[in-house]
């Protein structure tokens, strides 16, 4: 069961700009000219949520949240406006300053969902290009740990240059406290192709993400797999989840994203899983189509579990 409600938040893309340089960055083509929602936009969210109550949660995001110079009143506005929970995603560099991790705080942001690259200096920062990036990074995931009212989630892309090192990760992220979910986001490209050389095998990886979500469960926490197929992934096929939180963002974004290719599969028309996003077209075009090693699923993970089955029948 996921531990949150995707469809209690409503996520809003503030900012643009951001200063690391991450090779897997899903918006690096378009990052120059995607434009923030317009506080016009902001507010009329606010407004709606205030009279309808729909949403529990407002998630701020963009490129690099942290950069908006009024991060703080956009909180607090979230806030009066009936929001129980508001949450940043974010490199988390600019927590490493516990004065600002005490103004966020103060203004009702209580959830971090913070990119975790690598278990290491060496391995994140040759991922986000910046130096003591990582550093930076856990400095704030620690002070964050100590900060009463919040709630940590980390998110790890996983590529041809991170899979082998997801359960080292997870190791180095243990003694997290506030750490209550790891995600893992199978990289897409935002091209029918992969011009980096980042798309992974599914078979390769899954080896390595199933130890790392094991070791995750093993400490308490929750976890998702976004972006896999579920049909390799045995009794934890229940562990992807791809739906997402309504989302606010500047138009231009989707044309690229639909660059991907969605719920291509040799077994879609058969498959009880609802909620798998199939295989991308850059994925097919490197590794074809995996006809002797995917199968259609006789239920859906994605549903609750009856007694006895890891996910629902349908």
């Amino acid at each position: 069961m996921a531990l949150f409600d995707h469809k209690r938040y409503v996520s809003m893309s503030m900012e643009f700009r951001c200063n690391l340089r991450c090779v897997h960055c899903m918006i690096e083509g378009t990052m120059d000219r995607l434009k923030p929602e317009p506080m016009a936009e902001f507010r009329r969210v606010l407004a709606r949520n205030r009279l309808s109550g729909e949403w529990d949660g407002l998630i701020l995001t963009g490129a690099e949240i942290t950069l908006h110079p009024g991060l703080p009143d956009l909180a607090r506005a979230a806030r009066a406006n009936g929001f129980s929970h508001i949450r940043i995603q974010t490199h988390g560099m600019h927590l490493d300053k516990p004065e600002t991790v005490r103004d966020l705080v103060a203004a009702g942001v209580d959830e971090y969902f913070v990119s975790v690259t690598g278990p290491d200096a060496d391995a994140h920062d040759a991922i986000t290009g910046v130096p003591r990036a990582f550093e930076r990074m856990m400095r704030g995931l620690e002070t964050l740990d100590r900060t009463d009212g919040v709630t940590l989630i980390t998110n790890t892309v996983v590529t041809t240059r991170s899979y082998r090192s997801l359960a080292a990760v997870v190791d180095r992220l243990a003694h997290l406290e506030r750490l209550a979910q790891m995600e893992f986001w199978v990289y897409l490209p935002m091209s029918e192709i992969d011009k980096k050389g980042l798309v992974a095998r599914h078979l390769d990886v899954l080896p390595y993400l199933r130890k790392a979500a094991h070791r995750a469960q093993a400490l308490g926490r929750g976890v998702e797999i976004k972006n896999f197929p579920p049909c390799l992934l045995g009794d934890d096929a229940g562990l992807v989840l791809n739906e997402q939180p309504e989302l606010h963002i500047d138009p231009a974004f989707w044309p690229e994203f639909m660059r991907n290719g969605f719920h291509q599969c040799l077994y879609r028309d058969t498959c009880a899983a609802k909620d798998c996003l199939g295989l991308s077209t850059a994925y097919i075009r490197k590794f074809g189509w995996e006809a002797a090693d995917l199968s259609p699923m006789q239920y859906d993970p994605s549903r609750p579990a009856r007694h006895g089955q890891t996910a629902a029948l349908s």
